[in-house]
């Protein structure tokens, strides 16, 4: 069966891309941008740090791995026989990295030149794993390093004392990394086992956008990806109460200003919001707490917070959502009061007209803006179709959003009673 291609065009914003499912099995995205010189290219696969238990469709028990593995397989699979990865973007001039979230884990790679030769690479190196015991042994030390630094990191400590607050069972609440005792179990078979499972190219996608030609991006596709039959895996977590664990939080570290993170959990028993749903809660928080709103200018005028930090997001994957609040705050408890209660009021007596429109406009300019951006094009569009959502399908729905809707969130979203305040205070 060969690949299938289709075009997908926004009239509104004037922009095309083309979604293939290869032959391979890999889902690809390619979003050309005339007259750019610079590229961007992503291939993800749906594994993070939530995925420490599953059943594949051959399994008939669950299969428990140590927390950090998919953060500990990211790090290992730059490594080859012939060498190391970086050492061959270096050729070709790409600035390459990766990451892991707690849904995903990416490999990435920007460039001015020779985009071609470092697609060739990426696909390459992730399809090829190679972990031997001495390797996997020394890994243990440079991550068991990362692990500790993080532990005394506040911005880091912050938001994880608010999952732990927050989620009884999921492990959201879980370091990406995991710890140093559940990182000592991992080897080469455990490796192999995880790659197998979840870098199969069902399992996957690649975004490349910028100055591309989608056919030499097809051609090279066509030779380097190696066919695969589809693995079904099943995500397994512990059945997640709908209350919180905690309403407060509170950790000394070394800081100057105390941090604090805000958090609003919410039920996910109708599954991963959708691209209406996303609009409208993008909609809500920035009415609610940008800084154009009446909130945030209460908030900076009374000290309670500073330009440089304050922010909100959507805080959401397979099995967990929140929205969540965080910043410097001389009075944390405060500044948590008067987000609660400004929620409080939006439901009582809404948004108002002007405040809407200016919020709806903002997020609608602020997405297609990023558009112009050949690194926020890829990694949104791979986001988007791992959540089951699509950029222009969601770009139209905040154009079509309006206040009920909007409003209409707050029947899930920031409730009170299911709200947690975590806080890193100076040591005395």
């Amino acid at each position: 069966m060969g690949s299938t291609i289709r075009e997908v065009r926004s009239e509104r914003e004037g922009d095309v891309y083309y979604d293939v499912r290869h032959s391979s099995g890999l889902r690809v995205f390619i979003y050309p941008k005339e007259r750019y010189n610079s590229a961007y290219a992503v291939f993800g696969t749906k594994y993070g740090s939530i995925d420490n238990c599953f059943r594949t469709s051959g399994q008939r028990e669950p299969r428990r791995v140590p927390n950090g593995i998919a953060h500990y397989l990211e790090h290992k699979l730059f490594e080859s026989e012939e060498g190391d990865a970086f050492a061959r973007y270096a050729k070709t001039g790409a600035c390459a990295n990766a990451y892991t979230t707690f849904d995903k884990t990416c490999y990435l790679f920007s460039c001015s030149d020779h985009v071609y030769e470092s697609l060739e690479i990426l696909l390459d190196f992730v399809q090829h794993p190679y972990f031997t015991e001495q390797t996997v042994k020394k890994e243990q030390g440079i991550i068991g390093q990362e692990i500790r630094m993080y532990d005394d990191t506040p911005g880091w400590r912050v938001l994880f004392n608010l999952l732990e607050a927050l989620y009884h069972t999921h492990p959201v609440k879980i370091d990406i990394a995991g710890t140093t005792e559940s990182i000592a179990r991992i080897t080469p078979a455990l490796l192999y086992e995880c790659y197998g499972t979840f870098y199969n190219l069902n399992n996957m996608a690649l975004c490349v956008a910028g100055g591309v030609d989608p056919d030499r991006v097809l051609a090279l596709c066509d030779r380097m990806l190696k066919p695969s039959k589809p693995v079904a895996v099943r995500r397994i977590f512990d059945p997640e109460p709908e209350s919180i664990v905690t309403p407060r939080r509170e950790q000394k570290l070394s800081v100057a200003v105390p941090l604090f993170e805000l958090g609003f959990k919410e039920s996910v028993a109708g599954g991963r919001a959708d691209e209406r749903q996303l609009a409208a809660t993008d909609i809500l928080l920035e009415a609610l707490a940008a800084p154009a709103s009446p909130l945030y200018r209460r908030l900076l005028d009374a000290g309670l917070i500073n330009e440089a930090s304050f922010a909100s997001e959507y805080f959401e994957g397979p099995g967990y959502a929140c929205v969540l609040f965080a910043g410097e705050s001389k009075n944390p408890d405060r500044a948590a009061e008067m987000i609660r209660a400004e929620a409080d009021r939006f439901r009582r007596e809404g948004i108002g007209r002007e405040a809407f429109r200016r919020a709806k406009n903002a997020v609608f300019g602020r997405n297609v803006g990023a558009l112009d951006q050949v690194e926020s094009i890829a990694n949104s569009m791979i986001a988007m179709d791992f959540a089951g959502r699509e950029l222009f399908s969601y770009l139209s729905a905040v154009a079509q959003t309006d206040e009920a809707s909007v409003l209409a969130r707050l029947d899930t979203q920031l409730r009170p009673e299911t709200s947690a305040l975590s806080v890193v205070t100076p040591i005395a």
